[in-house]
This record gives C-alpha cells, structure tokens and sequence, in this order.
C-alpha cells in the first residue's frame, strides 16, 4: 500500500522505512505539510501519514479523498487537528498512535521541572560566558514539596510515579481516578484544591473542549505564588496570555512548555536566520523563569520506533481488512 507522509524529518524516514520495508508498504516522503495546496502531492497514495501541526480540515480531507487517499494515518497520539466529521462524511478513515512511550514525554516533564528548580538553563549559559556567580540560582528540594499532575493517563501515571520516587507529595485530577496510583498514595482533587495546594503543576492532559484553555486566569489566581507549571501536553490547554500576566504578577514562580497553542507556525522548523513574528511567543522568551522546547518530549530511540511500528500496523491492517488498529471515532458515532 502507498502512502506520503508529510512534515517528514530524517528521523521519521529512518524509522518508517525501517518497517515499511519489512510490511512490503511503499512511502513516499515530503518535507512539506499538509495543507489545502499541498494535499494534491498524495495523488497516488491510498493514504496519508500526517503529524501534529497537519492541517486536517475538510478543505484538506476534501482534497485528499479526490485524490484516492482512503486513509488518515496519524503518528501522533492527539487528534484535535483533525475535522473528524468531515472523515466520516468522505469515507476516510482516522487512525493514530494511542500509546507510544508514556516515559519518554514523562521524563521530559521532569526534565524541565528540575532544570526550572534549579536554574539549570541560566546556570549553562553563564558558565559559557565565563561567570560562576551563583547568586539567582537557587532552587528548593523537591523533597516533600506538593507536586499535582492534570491528566492521569499513561503518560501522567508515569509521571506520577517518577514525582512519588523524589519524594513529593503528589496530588491529581482525572475525571477517572486511577486505583494503581491511588494505592500508591496519590490523591485525587478538585482543581481548585490542585491549584492552591501545589508547588509544581505538570499539564498531562489533551486537548478537550473542557480543557481548552483550563489554565486561564481564574485558574491562576487560584494557585499557589510561585508555583512551577510545566505542559508537555498541548499548547491550547494554557491560554498564554493568562500565563504572562501571571508571571508579571510572580504567581507563576517560573513556566516550562514543550507544546504552544500557536506553534505551527514555529516548531520542528529551522528558523534561525528570521525573526520570529508571534509577539506573544517573543514576549514568553524574555523572562528569565521561562523555558521553552520545541516539543520534542516525545523524540526518544523508544519512542520513534513505537511510533513508525504502531502506524505502519495501523496502514497494513488497513490494507489487510479495511480497518486500522486503532482507529478514531467520529464523536456523533
């Protein structure tokens, strides 16, 4: 079976091709994104493989189903880009990677809670400049201290964990409580308790229409001044301009993303030799408390490999039968 895969970077290339070779599968690979004047490139491909910052309207599911694409092969885990309804209007089926490695992105939020605790990005760029002053550097342990996690999926649940082996106190809020971290002493709250409770805020939730923009600025002033908030989850569950004034205010003591409710226009590019044109992005960079990546919780060994094998199962049992592994449903269905 055929398929193009678009915003493709050498790393997918190597790891889809690896099992695509072994499917007997054809790819076709394309730096481009899918967008309404790109999805005419897939004519050919039965399906598309399409990432995170793919534009998945129906314009674009319109397009792709003129050109014989029969399937929707997402190599991601979210859906929210994607006109679900429009799919199932034009007959083209969804599918995605529901699980990948829940430690890679687990261990990437705790990456960025220790690195913000103890200034560890501003203490790398003053020993390249030859400064050793330790003098606004200082952390707290993490030892004892309140840690909440939003979202207790795979990803949270291993999050969860990791924060229980520093010693926090963790706290959680899932509409469906886990018994596994329950008996391992994680308590379950509503948010207003997380929030005025919690020294460190890690987001592990999707993206809903109840979690859209859930960090707003009533949510702000609820919690605790100081407090470190870290989202490796999706960027529109924080509503940015809300987080600056909270950091304005110091309420938000210091703020790590990995994900940013406007980044398709900026991550997985190259744009060192332009200015960046998103003022509110800009304005994130100034403050010193504040450390952005550019989503790559999920780029592990592990996890790519999880990834290709999981979408080239999605693709060969699309073949085989009709129907994807792990397809997504329409909402109305």
């Amino acid at each position: 079976m055929r398929m193009t895969v678009f915003s493709s970077k050498p790393y997918d290339k190597t790891f889809l091709s690896a099992h695509a070779e072994r499917d007997g599968h054809d790819l076709r690979f394309l730096e481009a994104r899918l967008t309404p004047e790109t999805v005419r490139l897939a004519e050919g491909s039965e399906a598309i493989c399409a990432f995170v910052n793919d534009d998945l309207s129906a314009p674009v599911l319109e397009g792709a189903a003129r050109v014989g694409v029969r399937l929707i092969a997402l190599r991601s885990a979210g859906f929210n880009n994607v006109d679900l309804r429009a799919a199932a209007r034009l007959g083209v089926s969804v599918a995605r990677v529901p699980a990948y490695s829940p430690h890679a992105v687990a261990e990437h939020a705790m990456a960025l809670i220790l690195a913000l605790n103890r200034r560890i990005h501003r203490a790398y760029a003053r020993v390249r400049e030859g400064n050793f002053e330790l003098d606004g550097l200082m952390g707290v342990d993490l030892y004892r201290k309140t840690a909440a996690v939003v979202g207790t999926g795979e990803i949270g649940t291993v999050l969860a964990k990791i924060l229980r082996g520093f010693g926090c106190d963790v706290i959680a809020f899932d509409p469906s409580p886990s018994a596994e971290l329950q008996a391992l002493g994680v308590r379950y709250v509503d948010l207003p308790e997380l929030f005025g409770a919690a020294d460190v805020i890690a987001l592990q939730c999707p993206l809903t229409p109840q979690t859209h923009h859930l960090i707003d600025d009533t949510a702000i002033a609820q919690m605790k001044p100081g407090v470190i908030l870290v989202n490796t989850s999706r960027g529109a569950v924080v509503d940015t301009r809300a987080v600056i004034r909270g950091l304005k205010s110091r309420r938000i003591g210091a703020l790590a993303l990995d994900v940013y409710e406007e980044e398709g226009d900026l991550f997985f590019e190259d744009l060192s030799d332009r200015f960046i044109p998103d003022d509110v992005f800009a304005r994130l960079l100034t403050f010193p408390n504040v450390l952005i990546t550019g989503h790559q919780g999920f780029f592990t060994q592990e996890a790519l490999d999880g990834i290709a094998q999981t979408t080239l199962g999605n693709l060969s049992a699309f073949a085989q039968d009709g129907r994807p592994l792990h397809p997504v449903v329409t909402p109305d269905a």
